[in-house]
């Protein structure tokens, strides 16, 4: 059904007139008309009756015309909800305990009045897809990894290097440990369940693996962070990665050691992608508070992959 022929049938239908319905609508007295005929031959019924003092309602357009009413206003709210500015500005942190949770949180804070979506997508191409549809406005994600170059029309900005730490359990033989080298960790048996093939995490810490000698296993099934928390701290034998900036709870008993990892300090690369034409405003209030907040990247002493020093 044409909105526009239903807005005019309103129109009509509340001025009591064509003519003041043309006046207030912008249009002639005859495309008035003309909308009305074609809305009643579309419903097959008359809408309104002739009189001396212009057109009054029909029974059948007293009917429709509280329905009416209704597909005016659901479609003013359709609009709305797309509306730059009006609707709330969507962004993909990749998981909720991660480092760009925690940026999205600060940018809340300091920016209450920005509504926001945030959603959780797990690889890159899915994010890109929901970028370049609309579905979202922007993802965190490390980029340019080899082989997957962005779409021309995705811009990106890199917006935080997240030191890498060690996780380990109260037996493991770094346990005390202040800090660690890559060196030091040859040998050791690092466990990382989830580093799926294809992701740019797996292609992160291939380079970092290939760089340093180190041996990361990726097997058995994936049962999430409590249950490698669990593992970890139950295993001397076994560590783990995590961001520095990771946010997780255990229980006290678990006894886990959060170590540093120096000389040189990985970092995992943060960039935020965003389509070139989107227009949100809030989408460049969200760069302007992630470049006020970032320390910048390629500091002296830390490790990034090669594709990633290319940001």
């Amino acid at each position: 059904m044409d909105l526009d022929t239903v807005r005019t049938f309103v129109a009509a239908a509340d001025a009591g007139q064509f003519q003041e319905a043309a006046a207030e609508l912008a249009i002639t007295q005859q495309a008035v008309s003309k909308r009305v005929a074609a809305l009643e031959r579309e419903l097959g019924v008359r809408l309104f009756t002739r009189t001396p003092r212009g057109a009054a309602l029909s029974i059948d357009g007293q009917a429709f015309l509280p329905h009416a009413r209704d597909l005016l206003r659901v479609a003013e709210r359709a609009v709305a909800s797309v509306r730059t500015g009006s609707r709330p500005l969507r962004v993909d942190v990749i998981a909720s305990r991660g480092a760009a949770s925690g940026l999205m949180r600060a940018f809340h804070q300091a920016h209450p009045g920005i509504e926001l979506g945030v959603v959780m997508l797990h690889d890159i191409e899915a994010a890109v897809a929901a970028i370049r549809s609309g579905t979202i406005d922007a993802s965190f994600r490390a980029v340019t990894a080899p082989g997957r170059p962005l779409p021309e029309d995705i811009a990106s900005v890199r917006v935080l290097d997240e030191p890498l730490q060690l996780l380990t359990g109260p037996a493991h033989a770094l346990a005390s440990a202040r800090s660690v080298t890559p060196a030091q960790l040859a040998g050791h048996r690092i466990w990382m369940p989830g580093l799926d093939p294809g992701t740019e995490w797996a292609a992160y810490y291939d380079d970092l693996v290939a760089e340093f000698g180190l041996a990361i296993e990726a097997t058995g099934p994936n049962f999430g962070s409590d249950a490698l928390l669990d593992t970890i701290a139950d295993t001397p034998a076994l560590a783990t990665f995590m961001g520095g900036h990771t946010r997780l709870v255990w229980p006290a008993g678990h006894g886990l050691r959060r170590i540093p990892v120096t000389d040189p300090t990985p970092v995992y690369p943060h960039s935020l992608l965003w389509h070139r034409d989107n227009p949100h405003p809030g989408l460049a209030t969200l760069r302007d508070h992630l470049a006020a907040a970032s320390d910048g990247h390629g500091a002296a002493g830390t490790w990034v992959p090669g594709w990633a020093k290319r940001r």
